[in-house]
């Protein structure tokens, strides 16, 4: 295996290009993932009989348990090693998808989907801690970057590669494709990624805590989507069991020695600010690609393939974009990108109000992809980086894993919800009036989302932390000095005597996508 000190190896080097195209192929095997599923729901739906509720978790079960478990995987990558914990997750991912590929019906689906998000939560915060902990400092920004776009690459072509196999080969493939993945990545990393740990991280792993988040979000979302066909008795019972585990959820992290999530890290202002933009704009973003590739197959008309060249511009735009955004973030701050972003996706979202039945791809839906893309593009990398500048360099996996988790819960749950707050249910997603009215109703929550991210990171990110030379990350805030030596406030949040100073800038986590 290769070996580099940790925080020195250059982006331009060889080794350096090796280690950024193997985090980006293994976090796109969950991000391609995350969205070629969507473009073949219709097709899955009518080849497996199943409804609109059951087409929900098929999206649901993997999020479910990607978002439960992420902040586990990011600890346990912190504890055993990244890389190790990163390969284990990445073959982890491929066996799930070939039994996705393999499923009779829409139960033994949905419980593959639920399989192959556990392995998503292994290999998803080691990509991104991965280049973090061994890049050197001036070159992480436009490591990120770069891993940001090319990873939004990924997301953004997977309705296209899905549409184009859904129309071709059968929408099985979409899951064989990650085998080839999976082992291009195994041959890259077991050459040329060196390993990295957290060599002060002891004691017991928070299980207890990993089963109550996934818990609660489980319960959350059953009552989200079953609230579609009606506001019954189970709904409201499922509800309150989820926010009641939610509750017993931060009670036991709070005083757990080791926690899964260590609270500590929100007294971080910063922190805490990026984390609530992404959970708004990646419930928009979710809700957006989840339904729109809905609207363009049943109510336009829209051959699938077609459906998913309809957001090749957002593709185009990040591939040339995101790494000249992470710089951009990186000069000026991560305020004015963090604002104007989400506002632009807005605009871009309720331009998408004009896409209904007989709609034009070049005057009704081209414009409105383009105007997301643009936004998106100068959002995510900048945003990633500024969660990543937020915390030290040895919390990289476990804050890579709570960015993550803020998007994938907020993606959880705008699946679950959205059609329940447009009034989409049952069958009715085969019926094109029914998707066109609940289609325009998602698109204003999903444009309101954006704006309430924009406006609060407006109203809360300062300063340039993205340019760790000139201004450091502050310590946190405690009731007691926290220094290196002194333990702050919060028990999970442990600096000890053996650990020296954060190397290189302050830096973090993410989440992405």
């Amino acid at each position: 295996m290769a070996t580099s000190e940790a925080g020195t190896l250059r982006l331009g080097t060889a080794q350096g290009r090796w280690v950024l195209l193997a985090t980006v192929l293994g976090s796109s095997m969950a991000m391609l993932d995350g969205t070629v599923v969507n473009v073949a729901l219709p097709r899955i739906g009518a080849d497996l009989g199943a409804s609109l509720a059951s087409l929900q978790w098929t999206l649901n079960s993997y999020l479910l348990t990607l978002a439960g478990l992420i902040l586990l995987g990011g600890a346990l990558g912190d504890r055993y090693g990244r890389r190790k914990v990163f390969l284990i997750g990445v073959v982890w991912f491929a066996v799930a998808s070939a039994a996705c590929a393999a499923a009779p019906n829409i139960h033994v689906l949905i419980a593959a989907r639920a399989v192959q998000g556990i392995g998503g939560a292994l290999l998803t915060p080691g990509s991104l801690a991965m280049l973090q902990a061994v890049f050197h400092p001036d070159d992480r920004s436009a490591a990120v970057g770069l891993w940001s776009g090319l990873g939004g690459v990924s997301a953004a072509v997977g309705p296209f590669l899905g549409g184009w196999l859904v129309d071709g080969p059968g929408w099985r493939w979409i899951f064989l494709l990650n085998l080839p993945l999976a082992a291009a990545v195994i041959a890259v990393a077991g050459r040329s990624v060196p390993e990295s740990r957290d060599e002060t991280a002891t004691g017991r792993f928070d299980v207890l805590g990993a089963v109550l988040a996934a818990l609660a979000l489980g319960a959350i979302t059953y009552a989200l989507t079953a609230a579609g066909e009606g506001l019954s008795p189970a709904v409201w019972v499922s509800g309150v069991i989820g926010v009641v585990l939610g509750l017993a959820f931060v009670t036991v992290e709070r005083r757990a020695p080791e926690p899964m999530l260590p609270l500590g890290l929100f007294s971080s202002r910063l922190f805490t600010a990026v984390n609530l933009v992404t959970l708004c704009v990646y419930a928009a973003f979710s809700g957006v690609f989840f339904l729109l590739v809905v609207q363009l197959q049943i109510v336009s008309g829209f051959s699938p393939l077609v459906s998913g060249f309809a957001l090749v511009p957002i593709t185009v735009l990040m591939l040339l974009l995101s790494a000249r955004a992470g710089r951009l973030g990186k000069r000026i701050g991560p305020r004015i990108p963090l604002t104007v972003g989400p506002l632009l996706c807005a605009a871009g979202v309720l331009l998408m109000l004009r896409i209904g039945p007989d709609s034009s791809y070049w005057v009704d839906v081209l414009p409105a992809v383009t105007v997301m893309g643009c936004g998106m593009t100068l959002l995510v990398a900048p945003l990633t980086a500024t969660v990543l500048a937020a915390v030290e360099v040895r919390h990289a996996g476990i804050a890579s894993g709570v960015n993550n988790a803020a998007a994938r819960a907020a993606g959880l749950l705008a699946v679950a919800a959205l059609p329940a707050l447009a009034g989409l249910s049952g069958d009715a997603y085969r019926v094109p009036s029914s998707v066109d009215s609940a289609f325009h109703t998602a698109m204003l929550i999903c444009a309101g989302l954006l704006v309430a991210g924009g406006l609060i990171a407006s109203a809360t990110v300062r300063g340039n932390v993205l340019a760790p030379e000139e201004q450091p990350v502050a310590e946190p805030n405690c009731d007691w000095p926290c220094g290196p030596t002194t333990p702050p406030l919060d028990p999970g949040h442990v600096p000890t005597t053996r650990e020296g100073p954060a190397t290189g800038s302050a830096a973090g986590p993410q989440a992405q996508n």
